[in-house]
């Protein structure tokens, strides 16, 4: 059996689960393609039937991520019927928020598995009753939205932030989503503690917040401050400000 018949080949290949054959998830009888039109039907398996308990898994922490998605809105409207495939595709899920170099890369990536469903109607009305709102109006009071939309993860906002995992997976109903600018516009922005908590991602400000701003990699207005370049303006401001009134004396004295 070829999969690719019915797979993106490139998608694959780049998925966590690329060096896995077909027989490791589905049945025997997916050995031959066309399938059966009734295997179609066989419920998929979960994230924890191959990583729950196991060792090997353990700092992934699956079962805590398993927790955390129960108290979510998803699995509170919907139930066991709300299950991991329905935003991570096995077939072409990647580790992004783990792996990836750019921002700009998880960003894409991960607004892209919410986009899935909350920006096509089809697939939306299959876990609601009602139809899918314009994500710009319910957006509305957010300042520069496709700039946010580019460069912030939905789940900036419409989760909380969890220490102990990589990413929270409590999606929150839209009433408790976070509207609040300071929390990410600021010294102290919660961006460092999700978005900005990688490893591999802070290794890339090695050389300091005075270079991040320098070369606006991934900078956040307010986020970023550098407190030798706050002395700095202070100074510029001071002597600014001495330069006028020296200005204004000798005018005083002159006339």
């Amino acid at each position: 059996m070829n999969p690719l018949y019915i797979l993106d080949e490139d998608n694959l290949a780049s998925g966590v689960h690329s060096k896995f054959q077909c027989t490791d998830c589905h049945s025997s009888e997916y050995t031959h393609y066309p399938h059966k039109a009734e295997l179609k039907l066989e419920p998929l398996g979960s994230c924890l039937d191959c990583h729950g308990g196991d060792e090997k898994y353990a700092s992934y922490q699956f079962e805590k991520i398993d927790e955390q998605f129960k108290k979510s809105i998803h699995f509170q409207i919907s139930g066991a019927g709300f299950t991991c495939s329905k935003c991570h595709n096995q077939h072409y899920y990647q580790a992004k928020s783990r792996n990836s170099a750019e921002v700009s890369e998880i960003v894409l990536f991960s607004n892209g598995m919410c986009m899935t469903c909350h920006s096509n109607n089809i697939k939306f009305q299959l876990i609601s009753d009602t139809l899918k709102p314009t994500l710009s109006k319910i957006h509305q009071w957010l300042p520069n939205q496709e700039l946010h939309f580019k460069n912030v993860r939905c789940l900036e906002c419409h989760t909380r932030v969890v220490d102990s995992l990589s990413v929270s997976h409590n999606i929150l109903p839209k009433e408790k989503a976070l509207k609040n600018c300071v929390e990410c516009h600021s010294k102290n922005s919660m961006l460092v503690a999700s978005l900005y908590k990688y490893k591999n991602l802070q290794s890339r400000s090695e050389g300091g917040r005075l270079n991040t701003i320098i070369s606006n990699t991934s900078y956040v207005i307010g986020a970023y401050q550098n407190v030798w370049l706050n002395y700095l303006s202070i100074l510029v401001f001071v002597m600014t400000l001495t330069g006028i009134g020296i200005h204004l004396i000798f005018r005083i004295f002159k006339k």
